[in-house]
């Protein structure tokens, strides 16, 4: 006769009693005459345990209140149902909305899994590696979430060694297929600088996050395509690099600004660097959007409130992050790699900071601006 105990009733029972010193499993074994093996499997409903001994361990082990331990069960199985998100530096905090979006959406998803979320956090580019591989080694997550690639990117290459799970916000020049979803990028260049050309502006300036990230990458070229076809030729000197902060916008809005043929215009990768942008042209005696035309790239929940709004991409986080977990669940259950990669194109969102048009210069150069979309192939 088969007992009507369980691991989960044998848990609430130990929860609603007094607090008492936890019983090891060799312990608790060696009470019944057993061996801790033949005991873990009738705990666990193996079928290689015969009903009259699975029914004796049950009902020991309700009335001495025994549960095994879940730390030491997933060790054995070197699991731990957690799945790490890592922050990636400079924006090392989940206050910051891009990863706080993307957070909320792989929560959203994991509801009704096994699996927790860590959140690690990188604080400095050169620290990064260590995060990634005392995670891995120490066994303290079974798969990983990140953003940020970079165009070489020695995380990817470690979890793809080690056979880490691992779905990554951004593509790569790795030459292994991996599990992804990025923003298409190139149109946050192209569509920008597009829009500029359209508006009349000829000197126009773009900013960006360093140069080794791969959607930094794909702005640029984005960026010299939209002159290119324009019939306008690239200047290095409007094309500046920054970390991706305020700040960071701002010092390269100063050194834009301080040529002696300044820009008119300027396209920013991100909308953070953006603000600084504006900042450092109010503090120059200018007027943003009406002296000096901003775009930014990822619509950040303030660029809205600020005076004036700032036109920008739309970055779907939340829904990546979501879209994440869907992928890493799909290459847990054996999906290949190059049928869970996919591309997003952003759309403009146009407010105010580009500023208005100018009859003189402006030309009849249209923007094709796309309606967000998935690609299901990365070229």
């Amino acid at each position: 006769m088969e007992s009507g105990l369980t691991l989960s009733s044998l848990s609430r029972a130990r929860a609603a009693s007094p607090a008492r010193k936890p019983l090891s499993l060799v312990a608790f074994a060696k009470q019944l005459g057993l061996s801790p093996s033949t005991v873990s499997k009738a705990i666990n409903g193996r079928a290689d345990v015969n009903a009259k001994t699975r029914a004796r361990v049950l009902e020991a082990a309700a009335a001495q209140q025994f549960t095994p331990d879940p730390a030491g069960r997933r060790l054995r199985r070197q699991a731990s149902d957690t799945i790490g998100f890592v922050l990636s530096a400079p924006q090392a905090h989940f206050a910051h909305p891009f990863f706080l979006d993307m957070l909320t959406g792989i929560d959203e998803a994991l509801e009704g899994t096994p699996y927790q979320t860590i959140i690690a956090s990188a604080r400095s580019p050169e620290r990064e590696m260590e995060c990634f591989v005392r995670l891995v080694e120490q066994h303290r997550v079974d798969a990983v979430l990140f953003a940020r690639t970079r165009r070489n990117d020695p995380r990817i290459a470690y979890l793809l060694a080690r056979k880490v799970p691992f779905v990554a916000f951004g593509r790569s020049e790795s030459t292994k297929a991996y599990p992804c979803i990025d923003i298409d990028h190139t149109v946050v260049g192209n569509a920008g600088c597009a829009r500029f050309i359209a508006l009349g502006h000829r000197r126009i300036a773009q900013i960006t996050g360093p140069s080794d990230l791969m959607f930094t990458h794909h702005q640029r070229l984005g960026y010299r395509q939209a002159l290119a076809h324009a019939g306008i030729a690239f200047d290095p000197a409007l094309q500046v690099e920054d970390v991706l902060t305020e700040e960071g916008g701002a010092r390269a809005a100063g050194v834009l600004l301080g040529q002696p043929n300044p820009p008119t215009a300027i396209v920013c990768g991100h909308d953070l660097m953006a603000l600084g942008v504006m900042r450092m042209i109010a503090q120059r005696g200018l007027r943003p959007g009406t002296d000096v035309g901003v775009i930014g790239g990822d619509n950040h929940p303030i660029g809205a409130l600020i005076d004036p709004p700032l036109t920008s991409f739309t970055a779907q986080t939340r829904e990546a992050g979501r879209r994440m977990v869907q992928m890493l669940m799909a290459s847990l259950a054996g999906t290949p790699a190059k049928q869970l990669q996919e591309v997003w194109v952003p759309e403009l969102i146009v407010r105010s900071s580009d500023g208005p048009r100018r009859p003189a210069l402006a030309s009849e150069y249209r923007i094709a601006t796309a309606k967000p979309k998935r690609e299901r192939s990365i070229a």
